[in-house]
């Protein structure tokens, strides 16, 4: 007897069948690639904002960091796509984070 195939629907489904391309369970890459989208609009946003270059710069920073460690131990094409957008995302609120104060301006000297 045939049986139906369901196929999984909504974004948790399909944000897993991008990531997960080649059948594989890939937990670290995924986290990895989520911490960096996570990161990355978060200093986008925060860069903004003049005040906020504490916010930008710091979250910028870690965000390019888990994003190259990312693409040093991808596996699928979907998880360098979206690590790309949040290294890029990271990298622009990094960059106007160091341009309204920097890392550590106005707390230290």
């Amino acid at each position: 007897m045939t049986q139906a195939v369901r196929q999984p629907r909504g974004l948790r489904a399909t944000l897993a069948a991008v990531l997960n391309s080649d059948g594989k369970p890939h937990p670290v890459e995924n986290t990895l690639v989520a911490v960096t989208v996570v990161l990355g609009a978060l200093a986008a946003v925060s860069s903004l904002w003049t005040e906020l270059h504490l916010l930008s710069s710091w979250s910028g920073l870690v965000g390019i960091l888990t994003g190259a460690w990312g693409q040093f131990i991808s596996a699928t094409t979907g998880e360098r796509f979206l690590l790309i957008i949040g290294l890029g995302a990271a990298a622009l609120g990094f960059f106007l984070g160091m341009a309204h104060g920097g890392l550590f301006g106005g707390v230290i000297g």
